[in-house]
Protein backbone atom coordinates (compact mmCIF):
# COMPACT_ATOMS: atom_id res chain seq x y z
CA UNK A 1 0.00 0.00 0.00
CA UNK A 2 1.44 3.51 -0.43
CA UNK A 3 0.82 6.27 1.06
CA UNK A 4 0.91 10.17 0.19
CA UNK A 5 3.91 11.84 2.11
CA UNK A 6 2.51 14.69 3.15
CA UNK A 7 -1.10 13.87 4.83
CA UNK A 8 -0.70 10.10 4.75
CA UNK A 9 -3.57 9.37 2.89
CA UNK A 10 -3.64 6.10 0.92
CA UNK A 11 -3.50 5.74 -2.22
CA UNK A 12 -4.83 3.09 -4.09
CA UNK A 13 -7.24 4.12 -7.08
CA UNK A 14 -6.30 5.81 -9.58
CA UNK A 15 -8.80 8.34 -8.97
CA UNK A 16 -6.44 9.58 -5.56
CA UNK A 17 -3.93 11.07 -7.89
CA UNK A 18 -4.42 13.63 -10.15
CA UNK A 19 -2.06 13.81 -13.69
CA UNK A 20 -1.28 17.59 -14.61
CA UNK A 21 -0.38 18.78 -17.88
CA UNK A 22 2.49 21.20 -17.30
CA UNK A 23 3.72 22.31 -20.30
CA UNK A 24 3.41 20.93 -23.96
CA UNK A 25 6.31 21.89 -26.80
CA UNK A 26 6.44 21.29 -30.07
CA UNK A 27 9.85 20.66 -30.97
CA UNK A 28 11.69 20.51 -35.06
CA UNK A 29 10.46 17.43 -36.02
CA UNK A 30 6.70 18.84 -35.02
CA UNK A 31 6.86 15.96 -32.49
CA UNK A 32 4.89 16.52 -28.86
CA UNK A 33 6.81 16.99 -25.96
CA UNK A 34 4.68 16.91 -22.75
CA UNK A 35 5.15 17.26 -18.97
CA UNK A 36 3.39 15.42 -16.59
CA UNK A 37 3.07 16.03 -12.82
CA UNK A 38 1.37 13.67 -10.34
CA UNK A 39 -0.21 15.01 -7.31
CA UNK A 40 -2.04 13.69 -4.34
CA UNK A 41 -6.20 14.40 -5.31
CA UNK A 42 -6.49 14.93 -1.34
CA UNK A 43 -3.61 17.22 -0.38
CA UNK A 44 -2.08 18.26 -3.85
CA UNK A 45 1.22 17.73 -2.97
CA UNK A 46 3.51 16.24 -6.18
CA UNK A 47 4.13 12.76 -5.85
CA UNK A 48 6.49 12.38 -9.17
CA UNK A 49 6.75 13.43 -12.44
CA UNK A 50 7.73 12.63 -16.42
CA UNK A 51 7.95 13.43 -19.82
CA UNK A 52 5.82 11.61 -22.94
CA UNK A 53 6.70 12.31 -26.44
CA UNK A 54 5.05 11.51 -29.56
CA UNK A 55 5.38 12.11 -33.01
Amino acid sequence: MVHCPECETTLEEQGDVEFLDMDSTTGFFKASKRFYLVACADCGAAIGSGVAGAM
